[in-house]
């Protein structure tokens, strides 16, 4: 079930408020708790028990890091371990059970078929034969599964840390994990910054109409600008052979969608928080205006980055230890994070180049190539290096990526019939909403802060942009959210 359809904003979303805002508040969480296993097990409900496992793991062993192994429906809070005290040994092995299972869950599922195809591709390459793995089962990708891990370990590491308190009532922590608005596709909701909000919270007919807002333009920026674009970068990218212009203007369709997808389904769920009185976090901060690939990561998944930034590169020791050693950490933080969204070389790669780029312009320091240009310039050089990363990130494989930026450099002769493409991308609708998705990209205020004061003119503007996404919606075929498949 994805936001962006009338099942789910006519019939799901209406049913769930109307039954989160009929139960007394004692049951509120129950209630949202079993919506969003509704929610989640629609496509398969074998997922859910798996996120049920994974949820009652952690739970237990955010009881037992704070010695309180009974389980309770009272909402008193548990005393805070302090911050910055040596752990005892018991509290270590409870921390490392947590993050092991939680591992295991998110290996197992996200790469068993990614190792069993490579050792397989090895064996035979050696001469092997006989020593594959072609009939082993291959394994079903859970939906969401990389957001609701991170977002479970989250919660034991924050209570180790002493940076947040640990849940007493089960069904606080079953929320916390599997409200819908962020389950499928984040944003990655850290469980200090939900913690209180989970023990007490405000419902507003402010909260209300932000979160309707936040929707409303969610919506509009998927249907009107995400799904126009993807069309143009799938006939792009699925052509046999492409020109060198159609083939920038292919990956800067797909820059385009995935920015549009995916922060339309984080407006959406920030959106849908705000509606049953929670206030997550901003998820993407302009990241196209960057003027460098730090500032772009400063900027683009703020929920996944900060993640990886707290629970991987500051462990790792950050910038604290030698020159050599940072860059180690940095190279190792993108290598994982590029594995993080998919089980393929490409997003290895991709996850090279940015830490590759990290490293260079810490080295570079003032002295980077793009230091003393205008910031035009400096924007401009910066989104043309991510839209060559952006290509492994929709390539199929890894020869498609590099046939599609030999592409890009004009190191290919296109095929006979090459310039049919044309006749497909370059229609009216298409060019309209290219050229929409870069006034909104560069010269339109983000969501976040156009949602800020809801005036009557704001109101207008948004009734009129999700009716004619709703109305647009009814016609497209097209409509995936990209972020589902990782």
């Amino acid at each position: 079930m994805v936001f962006s359809s009338h099942l789910f904003l006519f019939y799901f979303l209406t049913a769930s408020l109307v039954l989160y805002y009929l139960s007394p508040r004692w049951l509120k969480h129950l209630t949202l708790t079993a919506v969003s296993y509704v929610f989640y097990g629609w496509a398969n409900p074998l997922f859910v028990v798996l996120m049920f496992v994974s949820t009652l793991i952690d739970y237990l062993c955010g009881l037992a890091l704070v010695g309180q192994l009974r389980p309770s429906t009272r909402r008193d809070p548990i005393p805070l371990l302090p911050p910055g005290q040596p752990r005892t040994s018991r509290q270590r092995w409870v921390l490392a059970i947590s993050m092991i299972s939680n591992l295991s869950l998110l290996g197992f599922f996200k790469y068993f078929n990614f190792l069993t195809f490579n050792y397989t591709a090895l064996v035979e390459s050696l001469g092997l034969t006989g020593m594959g793995l072609e009939n082993v089962p291959k394994v079903t990708l859970p939906l969401g599964i990389s957001f609701y891990t991170f977002q479970s370990m989250s919660y034991a590491i924050d209570i180790y840390r002493g940076d947040a308190l640990a849940i007493r009532n089960p069904i606080d922590y079953w929320c916390y994990v599997a409200m819908f608005p962020q389950l499928v596709a984040g944003p990655i909701i850290r469980f200090q910054d939900v913690a209180d909000q989970l023990r007490e919270r405000t419902h507003t007919i402010e909260k209300f109409a932000r979160g309707v807002a936040f929707l409303g333009l969610g919506l509009g920026k998927k249907i009107l600008l995400a799904n126009p674009c993807g069309k143009v970068a799938d006939m792009a990218f699925d052509a046999g052979s492409i020109g060198c212009i159609d083939s920038w203007v292919g990956v800067v369709a797909y820059a385009f969608q995935i920015y549009f997808d995916f922060s339309a389904y984080s407006d959406m769920a920030i959106g849908l928080g705000l509606m049953m009185g929670f206030m997550f976090a901003k998820n993407f901060d302009s990241p196209y205006l960057s003027q460098s690939i730090t500032e772009f990561w400063r900027r683009w998944h703020l929920s996944l980055s900060t993640w990886l930034r707290d629970n991987l590169y500051y462990p790792l020791g950050g910038n604290r230890k030698c020159p050599v050693r940072t860059y180690i950490n940095l190279a190792l933080v993108m290598l994982l994070g590029g594995l993080w969204h998919g089980a393929s070389w490409n997003f290895v790669i991709w996850g090279a180049i940015h830490g590759l780029m990290l490293i260079l312009e810490r080295l570079g320091g003032k002295h980077a190539l793009y230091e003393g240009l205008p910031g035009f310039a400096k924007m401009a050089i910066t989104f043309v290096i991510v839209c060559f990363t952006w290509v492994f990130f929709r390539a199929a494989d890894l020869p498609a990526a590099v046939d599609y930026c030999r592409s890009m450099l004009g190191l290919t002769t296109p095929q006979s019939g090459a310039g049919l493409l044309g006749g497909l991308v370059y229609q009216p609708y298409y060019v309209v909403s290219m050229l929409l998705a870069a006034i909104v990209v560069w010269f339109c205020p983000q969501t976040w802060d156009f949602t800020r004061k809801i005036t009557w003119k704001k109101a207008l503007w948004i009734t009129a942009v999700f009716w004619l996404a709703i109305a647009a919606m009814t016609t497209q075929e097209f409509n995936p959210f990209i972020y589902f498949i990782f």
